[in-house]
């Protein structure tokens, strides 16, 4: 990965925020993936109720997973190899990798729903240590994202720039896909991110669009948290 040492210094001594393309949906990545593995793990796997709602947010998980890696790589690898030629590479064969895992764990969590009875708590628990381990690889490579990829676009893109990328990434996200984003990113993010969110959303989204994103974020947030959020929007508490 070609990655100068001194652009990672100026990562971890950065004063004042740049704009971070990886922070806000790499919170959304995390809730989602952990909040998954917990309700795969206390599964009744002889309940064909619980097993089908289990399967059911692993294969929703894995297709968010294979959609954010497509918006990665046409968005932000875009941008980085055109300023810094070679740079996204490492990860650029990661994702490769994510993506060959995403479909063996689909695989195993169709055939663990159609299975035979006598294998379900088996094959239960294999599908949690393959999603444990996928996870885990996930954990790490968006830790190289936030900090090695970043400081190849700080040094290289200003913050006008990186919102353009942004911005033209999140246009392509269809609707339903967006409010699925919204429903596991705005609640795990801070307060501050939270309402910077939901206020640049307001500034720029159809009232009704706005609207409807309050109404699936609001059922996931403490009622603190959204009294913070309501006091900032100027919203009915």
């Amino acid at each position: 990965m070609n990655i100068d040492p001194r652009e990672m210094r100026q990562v971890a001594q950065a004063v004042a925020p740049r704009v971070d393309l990886y922070a806000g949906i790499h919170k959304a990545l995390r809730a989602l993936m952990a909040d998954t593995l917990l309700e795969l793990g206390r599964a009744d796997a002889d309940d064909a109720l619980e097993l089908a709602q289990a399967t059911q947010r692993v294969m929703q998980l894995l297709d968010f997973c294979r959609s954010h890696l497509q918006h990665e790589n046409t968005f932000v690898h875009t941008a980085i190899e055109a300023r810094a030629p070679g740079a996204s590479g490492q990860i650029a064969h990661e994702h490769g990798q994510h993506e060959e895992e995403i479909e063996a764990l689909c695989a195993q969590a169709t055939a663990l729903l159609n299975g035979d009875s006598a294998t379900r708590e088996a094959g239960a628990l294999a599908l949690y240590r393959g999603l444990s381990l996928f996870i885990a690889h996930n954990f790490e490579h968006m830790h190289v994202e936030e900090t090695a990829h970043n400081a190849v676009l700080w040094a290289r893109y200003t913050d006008g720039e990186l919102m353009d990328i942004h911005n033209a990434l999140v246009a392509s996200i269809p609707p339903e896909e967006m409010m699925f984003t919204l429903r596991w990113l705005v609640p795990f993010m801070n307060p501050t991110e939270r309402a910077a969110m939901m206020a640049e959303m307001r500034a720029h989204a159809p009232a009704p669009a706005f609207a409807a994103a309050l109404d699936v974020v609001r059922p996931h947030l403490r009622e603190r948290e959204w009294a913070k959020l309501a006091g900032s929007l100027g919203l009915p508490v």
